[in-house]
């Protein structure tokens, strides 16, 4: 009995425990990623510039040792506290990282060090960032309400200007030296692997680790910061290719696509290019959980291509991010053409016979869920056992429901789109007493009854909120869930009492749609094409800044906005709200139709919203796109009139 009773508590620590290190890997990440940019610039300078660069300059090279020593230190300092309390936070991390980067840098601590450091700022610059804006933000608290009007300013500056102070002096002492002893023993590490020829086999801890979704946490945690250290020693690392090298999940895609059968034959080549071109290693993840037996063709792919950075003795200048073959040979390092084209082209050539091999030796029906299986499965199955199933664990969650949220990353635009559709079901059904709200996965709190999550944030979710029936969806839009959770209130809330609840008034504020924002046509696009073009539109029309689109862009890579029922509706995160000027939408239908991320998307709704106006304009989309018969009056539009005749109660003109 204790056995049978371990088992699942140890998965379910072993569930915890990766969901903890995903979180983290965001985090870190969440600091390097829009710090990017500026070390590739670094990456390109060094490479060009520096006596054994491309084209040697001295006077250029002059900018290489303040980049790595300062600039990107502060750069992600000031980002990860920005991350935590905004500007505040991001001016006390920056200036706390001071004591980092002259404790590792000036030869009057450390000579020797501070001839070859460098990698202790990074680290040094992601711990003291957010520590430095996470405890002004709980000295604010201490006195909020209490300071006398008239010296708010006085003690806001004194309070920041003295605690960065004092971090910075600590950084320096304390968190130096232990910071110099563990890049040490790493760096120590890493020289054994090289002079040993052991680095290939990394990948036995690599390649698996991606797969479950470490890939941040190894890459910007470990990898990132030794890589600048040694590229600043030597001119280039291999160690930024162990993690982003495209050839391992290339060459298991192109398996997939020769050797696939059903679904996941059918999606690998979509795959493929947004893995190999677009640089997003997480599309290939899917099919090796499908298949764990296919770890071992990345495995071996993976150790391949190292190995010929090893024999070559080559590398790139600064991290390949996102992981594209455009990213590697924009930061290759001189003289390593030979040995990084070696690297990712053995790879995918060693990942993909093996894989053949293996999917071929496999002959078990290949019904991979990738998108809809599960979709699939749900709309199929008996109604009688809907509580049971969505309660299972959660066995404690049994009085009434009062109060379901639809989380999300950001608790904006794919969340209120849920929320809206399950809203009007759930009071459809008689239950207006039964509040439905988004709300961002971070500020959830363990009060609501019913969380409804996607079904990759559901772990996540889980943590903020433990007591709750938890419902994964798929599909925004159509989820088979959506019942599901109508049938829980049902049987929970003994039968539905009260009228449905009215509707939200459709915001009547301004020009919402213009007709110049209306493209009835949109040809032949990727994903990443319709994001610009819906973005370009807003732009166009005066709703937000050109730096919106990007924003749409990093919106789309942290969590899809299709929606279901052929509709994506791509909008900007919380950060960009600052370049928006006005609530607005544009819309561009795709006849032949838009892959994005295995779906079949017709309908583009770019979004810009001030506030929390989108709320209400989300509302409206969403009836309009679970309604049949509009969407037909939609497909068969012939000019603009025809659209703003179908969406005029979504933005009256």
């Amino acid at each position: 009995m204790a056995t049978t009773t371990s088992t699942p508590a140890a998965a379910a620590q072993r569930a915890s425990a990766r969901v903890h290190v995903q979180r983290f890997g965001t985090f870190l990440s969440n600091m390097v990623m829009p710090n990017i940019g500026a070390i590739i610039a670094w990456g390109l300078i060094t490479a060009f510039f520096i006596p054994v660069g491309w084209t040697p300059n001295e006077k250029i090279a002059t900018i290489v040792g303040p980049g790595i020593y300062y600039l990107i230190p502060l750069l992600i300092a000031y980002t990860g506290g920005y991350n935590v309390y905004r500007i505040r936070g991001g001016v006390v991390g920056a200036t706390a990282t001071l004591g980092i980067i002259m404790a590792t840098s000036s030869p009057l601590f450390d000579k020797a060090y501070a001839d070859t450091g460098g990698s202790p700022m990074f680290l040094g610059a992601m711990i003291m960032g957010p520590l430095g804006a996470y405890v002004i933000k709980r000295l604010d608290r201490l006195w909020d309400g209490k300071i006398r009007p008239g010296f708010e300013m006085l003690v806001n500056n004194f309070s920041a200007g003295i605690s960065a102070a004092l971090l910075a002096i600590g950084a320096m002492f304390i968190l130096g030296p232990i910071l110099r002893a563990v890049m040490e023993g790493l760096g120590n590490v890493v020289e054994f692997l090289v002079n040993h020829s052991l680095l290939p086999f990394t990948a036995i801890f690599i390649e698996p680790a991606k797969v479950l979704f470490l890939n941040n946490a190894i890459n910007h945690g470990v990898l990132t910061p030794l890589g600048l250290d040694q590229s600043k020693e030597i001119g280039h690392s291999a160690l930024f290719l162990l993690e982003a090298n495209p050839g391992p999940g290339a060459g298991l895609l192109l398996a997939f696509m020769v050797f696939g059968k059903g679904v996941a034959k059918a999606t690998a080549p979509g795959a493929f290019i947004i893995q190999f071109f677009g640089g997003i290693h997480e599309v290939y993840f899917p099919y090796v959980l499908a298949k764990p037996r296919l770890l071992l063709a990345l495995i071996a792919g993976g150790a391949t291509g190292t190995l010929m950075n090893v024999i070559f003795d080559s590398g790139l200048v600064a991290p390949a991010a996102p992981g594209s073959i455009f990213a590697v040979y924009s930061s290759l390092a001189k003289g390593s053409a030979v040995g990084v084209t070696l690297c990712w082209s053995s790879a995918l050539v060693v990942t993909f016979v093996i894989a053949g091999v293996l999917l071929k030796m496999d002959r078990s029906e290949d019904e991979i869920d990738l998108t809809s299986a599960t979709a699939q499965m749900e709309s199929t199955k008996g109604k009688k056992s809907v509580a049971s199933w969505l309660v299972e664990g959660n066995e404690a969650a049994a009085g009434p429901v009062r109060s379901i949220v639809f989380a999300c990353d950001a608790g904006m635009g794919s969340s209120a789109m849920g929320a809206s559709v399950l809203r009007k079901k759930v009071h459809d059904a008689g239950f207006g007493e039964v509040t439905v709200v988004n709300q961002a996965i971070a500020n959830l709190r363990d009060e609501y009854d019913v969380v409804v999550t996607h079904q990759d944030l559901t772990d996540r979710a889980r943590q903020q909120t433990p007591s709750a029936v938890h419902v994964s969806v798929e599909n925004f839009m159509a989820s088979p869930r959506y019942d599901d959770v109508v049938d829980l209130v049902r049987s929970r809330n003994g039968g539905g009492s009260g009228a449905p609840a009215a509707a939200d008034e459709p915001a009547a504020s301004g020009r919402l749609l213009a007709e110049e924002s209306i493209v009835l046509d949109g040809g032949s696009a990727s994903r990443d094409e319709a994001i610009t073009r819906a973005g370009e539109l807003l732009v166009a029309a005066g709703a937000a800044g050109p730096a919106y689109i990007e924003a749409m862009h990093e919106r789309e890579r942290s969590i899809s906005t299709a929606m279901g029922s052929g509709l994506a509706i791509p909008h900007g995160t919380n950060e960009a709200k600052a370049e928006v000027q006005r609530t607005a939408i544009s819309f561009v239908r795709y006849p032949d139709g838009v892959d994005w991320n295995g779906k079949q998307v017709h309908f583009v709704v770019g979004i810009a919203a001030l506030g929390n106006e989108h709320l209400k304009l989300l509302a409206r989309i969403a009836e309009v796109f679970t309604d049949p018969a509009q969407v037909e009056r939609l497909e068969a539009a012939q000019s603009a009139d025809d659209v703003l005749a179908v969406l005029g109660e979504v933005a009256p003109v």
